[in-house]
C-alpha cells in the first residue's frame, strides 16, 4: 500500500517540537481520538520507547504495538506499529523541518510494510481513513505544542 502522508506548519522551533514528540506518553495527547488504552514501556523518550494502544477506526479495533526505533534529533523520530497479530507492520516517521519564517514544519508519514489481505482489498478506505485521523492528530499536535511549548515571544505564562 502507498503511505498516507499529512503535515502541518507550527510557530515552535523544530527543537521545541522534537523535545515534545520525544516522549511517548505525549502521543496520547494529540491522537487519544484513535488510539486508546495507553500502556507504557521502555524509556519514557527516545530510542526503545514503547507503548500498545488499541486503534479504534472505521468501526474496527486493534491492538497495537508501538516502538521508537529511530531518532535523528531534532530532525526525525521513527515508529515501528504491529498489529493483526504481527500481520500489519508500519512504520511512523515524523520530519521536523525549521520555516525560513521561523517555526516547524511537521510531517508524520505511515507507511505499510506487510498488510492483512483485508487492508489490501480496502486499500482506499484504509488509507482514506488513516488520512483523516492524522490529519485531525496534526491539529491537536499544533494544539498540544501551544499549551507545552510556546512559540518564541508569546505571551504566554507572562
Amino acid at each position: 500500500m502507498k503511505s498516507v502522508t499529512v503535515s502541518i506548519d507550527v510557530p515552535q522551533t523544530p527543537e521545541q517540537v522534537y523535545d515534545f514528540l520525544d516522549v511517548m506518553a505525549h502521543h496520547e495527547r494529540f491522537t487519544n481520538h484513535y488510539l486508546t488504552d495507553w500502556h507504557y514501556s521502555g524509556p519514557g523518550r527516545g530510542i526503545g520507547s514503547c507503548a500498545t494502544v488499541t486503534a479504534a477506526l472505521g468501526g474496527a479495533k486493534a491492538d497495537v504495538a508501538i516502538e521508537v526505533v529511530e531518532a535523528d534529533p531534532p530532525r526525525r523520530i521513527v515508529e515501528r506499529n504491529v498489529s493483526a497479530a504481527g500481520r500489519r507492520l508500519a512504520h511512523g516517521t515524523y520530519a521536523i523541518e525549521p520555516l525560513r519564517t521561523g517555526g516547524s514544519h511537521v510531517s508524520f508519514t505511515y507507511a505499510w510494510a506487510h498488510t492483512p489481505l483485508a487492508d489490501r482489498l480496502l486499500t482506499l478506505v484504509v488509507r482514506a481513513t488513516i488520512r483523516r485521523a492524522n490529519r485531525t492528530a496534526m491539529r491537536r499536535l499544533a494544539t498540544e505544542l501551544a499549551r507545552h511549548a510556546p512559540a518564541a515571544g508569546s505571551d504566554v505564562g507572562t
